[in-house]
């Protein structure tokens, strides 16, 4: 099924519907939840997906596992997805938080053809063992580290969320503090006790995770300029020890070929 709403079809009696959507550059699907578990595929582009928790990015031919009935957004950046929608009881085993995963061949290419089945698909046959297939692989995917956590106390989420929106390496301890009323050891004890990282520590991670979308359209040399980083091959060395893999293997055609671009 493609460009299907999932309220159209949520009453079919399948464990697993499988819906390809194509989305507008910069579309936001707005907080909202789903009854049945969802296994969210980005074909092409970055997905940002926030939830009260934390903030998970997407990057290409990646996906993410979201916990059925958990409140969410999601932020298209040149995007098309092919999801499914899981019934929970046929998935015990899926994370209780939503989960960054690789999407590997075998996986990839099931996805594509599981959209492509009509609503009420058999169960018999190879449209049903396609389906039964697609839940084995999953469950064998290992978690990516594409995520922040958003602490839960509503003015320390209420700054985390701006930084992650404009990341600027000029904040400091000190800002945050002052803007929370409360002396800079305080803040940071408190920072840490929610979050369990440091303030300092948290938004390096932050502004490594925004370079991700950021690697579409700029080589790594530009992202890494435009986040604080005194040269690209700082920056891939924070990128590479952040994620297990250098920034290169998201940057744009231009980018790749830029110089020290830390392949």
């Amino acid at each position: 099924m493609k460009n299907v709403p999932l309220a159209d079809v949520d009453h079919i009696d399948r464990a697993v519907l499988p819906i390809g959507t194509d989305y507008p550059p910069g579309h936001v699907l707005d907080w909202h939840a789903h009854r049945r578990a969802q296994f969210l595929y980005g074909a092409t582009g970055v997905m940002v997906v926030d939830t009260a928790d934390g903030t998970w990015t997407v990057p290409p031919e990646r996906a993410v596992l979201i916990p059925a009935a958990t409140r969410h957004r999601v932020r298209m950046l040149g995007v098309s997805t092919r999801s499914l929608y899981i019934e929970p009881d046929a998935v015990p085993w899926w994370p209780a938080t939503c989960t960054v995963v690789d999407v590997p061949p075998l996986l990839r290419e099931l996805l594509l053809a599981a959209v492509d089945f009509e609503v009420d698909y058999s169960l018999s046959g190879r449209e049903g063992c396609i389906a039964a297939l697609l839940l084995y692989e999953i469950a064998e995917r290992a978690p990516l580290p594409f995520h922040v956590g958003i602490p839960a106390a509503a003015d320390l989420a209420k700054l985390c969320r701006e930084y992650l929106a404009a990341p600027d390496v000029g904040v400091t301890n000190a800002v945050w503090a002052a803007r929370t009323a409360m002396s800079e050891r305080a803040f940071t004890r408190r920072f840490r006790s929610e979050t369990g990282d440091s303030p300092a520590v948290w938004r390096t991670r932050a502004r490594l995770l925004a370079a991700v979308p950021l690697l579409r359209t700029a080589s790594v040399s530009e992202v890494g300029g435009r986040l604080g980083y005194a040269s690209p091959a700082a920056f891939t060395a924070a990128f590479t020890r952040a994620f297990g893999m250098p920034p290169s293997r998201f940057a744009s055609s231009s980018g790749v070929h830029a110089g020290h671009d830390g392949r």
